[in-house]
């Protein structure tokens, strides 16, 4: 049976890293879904409750619930879109750290 090479084992301190790095880039990605999700609140809150109260279509075809529906879908949208962008940012911000020299350099010759 053929020897592994160092650089084919995997370390338990490596893993440990790796697994701060995920924990660290999840917790990022809440608190910036978080921010992003309390900012589309009140940026849809106000103009769908003026709406409610101000225009007879709304005022006549908005009930409480589908006002609350409109607004938690639009803070729902904004915290997993921002999230998400915000992992795969910190991934590949990650993966280019670690990449081999050769791979890095990116321009043309």
């Amino acid at each position: 049976m053929a020897k592994m090479s160092s650089t084919a084992t995997v370390t338990r301190a490596h893993l440990e890293n790796k697994l701060a790095l995920a924990k660290r880039c999840s917790r990022e990605a809440t608190l910036a879904g978080a921010k992003a999700a309390a900012i589309a609140t009140v940026a849809s809150a106000v103009p769908t409750l003026a709406s409610a109260r101000m225009l007879p279509w709304a005022r006549a075809h908005l009930n409480p619930t589908g006002q609350a529906l409109i607004i938690s879908t639009v803070a729902g949208m904004a915290y997993f879109i921002v999230a998400d962008k915000t992992i795969l940012s910190m991934a590949r911000k990650h993966s280019y750290e670690t990449a081999p020299e050769h791979l890095k350099n990116t321009s043309f010759h």
